[in-house]
């Protein structure tokens, strides 16, 4: 990642929105997953795996001791001889009842068959989360809801969604840290958010 980038992330983001708003996000996701409750799953469009924010909230949950945020990926589709972990096809969404929490990825259109399932899982009783580009269907099925909207033509963007998702996994951990160590402070958050750009555009971990 580039120094510029890191820069974003560090400082002039501090100025914005968005500090806030992922944090009130995140927040309200660890929450939102029960302890010993039904889980976290996790499925972004049939055109958008969230492979990254998968494999980062595996991190976060481990790193704060909160093994709730570990995700489920929900798959559009699975491929024969996959491992388990990644052979978690839509039925699961359709199974989803109270206690479970799904986090919905979508940057582009979610789609009739997704946002059916979604509705189902939450007439079930399941807290619906959404991380999207602005679609108000999707939106509107969520318990909270993050957008992250196309800019205007001829404007640049402040920050795309997979920046986003970075800031929700890195502040998910939140408030929940183990108390550190004599002679090491906790890390603040913008180091955490240096930690995170280092690793933006790095393939995911191997167990995705």
């Amino acid at each position: 990642m580039d120094a510029v980038r890191v820069a974003l992330l560090r400082e002039v983001l501090a100025g914005t929105q968005w500090l806030g708003a992922t944090r009130r996000f995140a927040g309200a996701l660890r929450a939102g997953v029960v302890p010993h409750g039904g889980g976290l799953l996790l499925v972004g469009t049939e055109a958008y795996e969230p492979w990254h924010l998968a494999a980062h909230l595996v991190d976060e949950a481990a790193w704060s001791g909160t093994p709730e945020l570990t995700p489920t990926l929900v798959r559009h589709q699975v491929l024969p001889g996959e491992p388990a972990h990644l052979s978690v096809g839509l039925g699961r969404i359709e199974a989803a009842r109270r206690g479970e929490t799904l986090l919905v990825v979508a940057p582009d259109a979610p789609g009739a068959g997704l946002l059916e399932r979604v509705h189902d899982a939450r007439r079930a009783g399941a807290t619906v989360f959404a991380l999207d580009g602005g679609d108000r269907d999707l939106a509107s099925l969520a318990h909270e809801a993050l957008s992250v909207a196309p800019p205007e033509p001829g404007m640049a963007a402040e920050l795309d969604l997979d920046t986003v998702q970075h800031l929700v996994s890195a502040a998910a951990g939140e408030n929940t840290l183990p108390v550190a160590p004599r002679g090491r402070g906790r890390r603040g958050f913008r180091d955490r958010l240096s930690r995170l750009a280092d690793q933006l555009t790095a393939p995911p971990p191997a167990r995705w």
